[in-house]
């Protein structure tokens, strides 16, 4: 790829741009204080952004890499990764992800319309990002169209825009406000769904109801569209023109709001959902890893052999199953059978924290700790003494970090790109999947892996037990996620596991 190294209105690349390891192809923005420059890091060979304070404004220096320390404190896989932030030599810099594909704001001035489906769906990713700003308190600066990259295989991700300082007061209404009024530009309203997307924008400007939404409603109300808009056998879309861009005043135009404030009423009550029985849910089949030479997450490249892994973590329903044998088994004595060796003589059993209340809740397709759960819900409570088990009654093991990374790695080359699911039943509809078919590998619940690793800040201390991927819990990296634990009986409400087999 050629990249040009002048911009009209822009200044050239000269040898007094040198930023250490990044060679400057292009500047491609500037302001009063800063230059944005289009570079490669020479030792990876990669692209990144550089931006850095202009000369006159050198006495902004601390404020400046305030903001960056802010920025490079995020974990969010919607949201762009700070690399390195330096302050030598009098200059004052931070190299920052490129992030893929186009803007919004370049979408929209090349006259692009998005269909409600991807549109509702874009503002829902938009949402969660934002949502994650608000529950660890981040100042932001305003965001705009510009701000949200979409690219050719609709993987969503978004300009780090943390500042120093705690979240000001107002600052989720105001970008619910600014996206709401700035996206409705993008969408095509000509197809089905488009009048509840054009309500659904008309309450995040404010109208026609007492307070702005906040980000959290609006992530409700795009899951819901998003839902009805991807099974149109649910119920009729209703007419697209009950709301209008444009339209402020006039009778026609108030019946048009009011009629279109109705239709998404209706479409957005949630109807009590029958329970599911485990016979009507078909699960994925066990996904085949090929043998081969994959990344491991520490930069190497590691030979694994091949084997099969599941789609998706154990379930409620299927670690009853297990607890049911046991039971069987403990009438002749034999309900160690499947323990570890290792396992502590204190732990006399495998049932997870809180079961009780936990099987009830999921027979009955009722709500547990905050979230509606079945059956078909992945376990949680579990240590590592009980996944072992699990695998080994199974006929099959736990993988070990690298064997789930190498999964991973096959379905996904971008593991960050994978949508952060919540805590979900198995189900065909979930969007956190990899293109092999692994389930929540990013969210749902982290997972236990068979054996301990060093930790990449301490590869000479003594290696500790791996939970790979994201958690709904903690989000962190997403499908990157790693923890690194030292006792193997901890338990956590987002902990769960999933099994290998080998190749029959």
């Amino acid at each position: 790829m050629k990249y040009s190294s002048h911009r009209p209105g822009m200044p050239d690349v000269t040898n007094e741009h040198t930023y250490g390891d990044y060679i400057p192809r292009e500047c491609i923005s500037e302001t009063e204080k800063t230059r944005t420059w289009l570079a490669e890091q020479e030792s990876v060979g990669r692209m990144v952004l550089i931006e850095e304070l202009k000369e006159e404004a050198m006495e902004d220096c601390d404020s400046f890499l305030a903001d960056v320390r802010a920025k490079a404190a995020v974990e969010h896989p919607l949201v762009g990764s700070i690399y390195e932030a330096s302050r030598e030599n009098g200059r004052c810099f931070f190299a920052q992800e490129l992030l893929p594909g186009e803007t919004l704001e370049q979408r929209l001035k090349a006259g692009e319309k998005i269909q409600p489906v991807r549109f509702v769906h874009i503002l829902r990713r938009v949402a969660e990002a934002n949502i994650y700003h608000e529950t660890h308190d981040n100042a932001t600066s305003p965001m705009g169209l510009e701000d949200v990259h979409v690219d050719s295989h609709d993987v969503i991700r978004i300009k780090n825009l943390a500042i120093c300082g705690s979240s000001l007061p107002g600052q989720s209404s105001r970008d619910v406000t600014r996206f709401g009024t700035s996206y409705q530009a993008l969408l095509d309203t000509e197809k089905p769904g488009a009048t509840r997307c054009l309500t659904l924008l008309a309450w995040m400007r404010g109208e026609q109801i007492e307070a702005p939404l906040q980000w959290a409603q609006v992530r409700g109300y795009c899951e819901q569209i998003e839902q009805q808009l991807t099974d149109p056998t649910e119920m009729p879309a209703p007419a697209t023109s009950a709301l209008l861009p444009g339209k402020k005043s006039g009778f026609v135009g108030v019946i048009a709001i009011i009629l279109g404030i109705l239709a998404l009423c209706i479409f957005l009550i949630p109807g009590k959902k029958k329970p599911t029985r485990a016979s009507e849910v078909k699960k994925p089949d066990l996904i085949m890893i090929p043998a081969g030479r994959h990344i491991t997450p520490d930069g190497m490249r590691l030979r694994t052999d091949s084997f099969r892994i599941s789609a998706y973590e154990v379930t409620i329903g299927e670690y009853a199953e297990f607890l049911e044998r046991l039971s069987l088994l403990s009438e002749s004595g034999k309900e160690t059978t499947f323990d570890h060796p290792e396992q502590p003589e204190k732990k006399t059993d495998h049932i997870p924290d809180n079961w009780d209340s936990l099987l009830a809740a999921a027979t009955e397709s009722a709500e547990w700790g905050g979230h509606e759960i079945s059956i078909h819900t992945p376990v949680v409570g579990v240590d590592w003494w009980d996944a072992y088990a699990y695998a080994k009654w199974k006929r099959g093991f736990l993988p070990t970090q690298e064997q789930w990374f190498s999964a991973l790695m096959t379905g996904a080359k971008v593991p960050s790109a994978i949508p952060i699911s919540d805590w979900l039943p198995v189900d065909e509809q979930i969007q956190d999947r990899t293109s092999n078919g692994l389930l929540a590998m990013a969210g749902s619940v982290a997972e236990w892996t068979s054996e301990p690793r060093p930790t990449p800040s301490n590869p000479l201390g003594t290696p500790l037990w791996v939970l790979a991927g994201g958690s709904y819990l903690k989000p962190s990296k997403g499908a990157a996620s790693r923890e690194w634990v030292e006792d193997r009986s901890l338990r956590r409400a987002d902990l769960g596991f999933r099994i290998c087999m080998d190749i029959e």
